[in-house]
């Protein structure tokens, strides 16, 4: 028997709630005593767009930088997903209508959300019947090639809600500094990085490492299982585990990043989706933004530790993993 639920992520100048999940953050729903991933089992994933533009951008051309988005995520290989953009419709997103719908809505009440992205799903078995993205019209918006001066960009946001909409949170990869009330973005490794860059940017049209291994953690082939690796291990302070540490391995060779949390109050993390090869790992505390855009309010997270590199290069084997490392941080 299915059993509906809604769900909601939202992009802010932040955005999802997540629930632990496996080696990334995914967007899930607890089905007794465990957590179910979010994910697509039919494809392609058919979506409509509302018929109706704003101010510079009209609704072709929005559709047409949606539809790049999504191609974007088409092209990371060794997954399996597809979409196809089945037409223009008159009815706005987040109506319960079992269509996917992208447009835009006006929330002069969300002065600080860009876009949402909501989701319909069995909690029977975390399986997406029904996914909305809404843009937000107080905002001003652009198809721009180069990015338009003072909007943001479709196609940047694009590629982070239907990110969501695949099933992904948040990643912690990208430095922030305290402006004007709130936070901007210094850099980012992460399209899927919570806080948007500011108006004019187009850096966000391309995936990065860490959004490429984790859409590969739910989609992955065989062949991504076969040629890639990972490392798990724990994070401890004094000898007992830290939850909610942001894990991150970096590669020498090629400079990316891979980025992952320890889940759970033993402090266990593991970080998929790695090439073969030595890697660097350091342990840090969420400390820099909400961490609300990372996980639920009742999940506890540790942030009294001082950022700790482990004490030696760790080698990933290809398609398979090392185990048991054990970064021991030290409190502030």
């Amino acid at each position: 028997m299915t059993r509906r639920s809604r769900i909601l992520a939202v992009t802010v100048l932040a955005l999802a709630l997540a629930v632990p999940a496996g080696a990334y953050l995914k967007l899930g729903t607890r089905v007794g005593n465990r957590t179910e991933s979010l994910r697509w089992r039919q494809f392609p994933v058919r979506y409509f767009i509302t018929d109706s533009g704003v101010a510079g951008v009209t609704a072709m051309q929005f559709q047409a930088a949606v539809t790049r988005a999504f191609s974007t995520w088409h092209a990371v290989e060794n997954i399996q997903i597809s979409s196809t953009f089945v037409g223009f419709v008159q009815a706005p997103p987040f109506v319960d209508d079992g269509a996917n719908v992208i447009g835009y809505l006006s929330r002069p009440g969300q002065d600080r959300t860009l876009a949402a992205t909501t989701f319909t799903v069995d909690e029977t078995d975390g399986r997406i019947l029904e996914s909305d993205i809404f843009f937000n019209t107080i905002f001003p918006w652009s198809t721009a090639e180069a990015g338009g001066t003072d909007r943001y960009d479709v196609e940047s946001i694009a590629l982070h809600e239907i990110g969501h909409l695949l099933g992904l949170s948040h990643s912690a990869l990208g430095e922030t500094e305290l402006i004007g009330g709130g936070r901007r973005v210094i850099a980012a490794e992460a399209v899927m990085f919570p806080i948007a860059f500011t108006r004019g940017n187009i850096a966000d049209r391309s995936l990065k490492a860490d959004d490429i291994a984790g859409i590969s953690d739910i989609y992955g082939t065989t062949t991504f299982s076969r040629e890639f690796g990972s490392i798990s291990g724990r994070v401890t302070k004094s000898g007992r585990g830290v939850q909610g540490a942001h894990v991150v391995a970096f590669n020498p060779k090629t400079g990316k990043l891979v980025g992952g949390f320890s889940l759970n109050p033993n402090g266990d993390f593991v970080i998929a989706g790695l090439e073969p090869g030595p890697h660097v790992l350091r342990a840090e505390p969420l400390d820099d933004g909400d961490v609300t855009s990372f996980f639920d309010d009742d999940f506890d997270v540790d942030v009294d530790f001082r950022v700790t590199f482990y004490e030696r290069v760790v080698a990933v084997p290809r398609g398979g993993g090392t185990r048991d490392v054990e970064i021991k941080v030290t409190a502030k």
